[in-house]
């Protein structure tokens, strides 16, 4: 019976590590959406700071820039969803993204607190099996 719940316990610890890896994949995309938007965020703000007909670079992403000249930067396209964009002005545009990611924020310490509970009950099990491991190799 003991030998039989300890491979119970083995194949359920080495489930709890996959699970902490697939939570580990989710928090880095999350992390890497929060950057994106954050650099959004910014780009915006500058953006909404140029009065009148100006050159700049744009980033695109992945430190590739466009160049580009400015005629009305008071107001922005931002996806609403769906693939649906609305114009908005610099200052709805900023606090669109802020509520992403906030939104963003929350779903990462819904998944932190999730991971630090499967790590604690991995640990519990993994103390335990060792226990019956050392019990059981005490009999023999």
């Amino acid at each position: 019976m003991t030998e039989e719940e300890i491979m119970r316990n083995l194949s359920a610890i080495e489930y709890y590590k996959e699970q902490l890896g697939s939570i580990d994949m989710q928090v880095q995309y999350l992390q890497a959406a929060m950057n994106d938007y954050q650099k959004a965020k910014v780009t915006i703000e500058q953006l909404g700071k140029v009065k009148g007909v100006s050159e700049m670079l744009v980033p695109v992403g992945l430190g590739v820039f466009v160049s580009a000249s400015t005629k009305d930067t008071s107001k922005v396209l931002v996806d609403i969803g769906a693939g649906i964009v609305a114009e908005k002005t610099v200052e709805d545009a900023v606090k669109k993204i802020e509520s992403r990611i906030g939104d963003l924020q929350k779903s990462q310490e819904r998944l932190y607190s999730m991971a630090n509970q499967i790590q604690h009950e991995a640990e519990e099990l993994s103390e335990k099996t060792q226990r019956m491991m050392a019990e059981t190799k005490q009999r023999m």
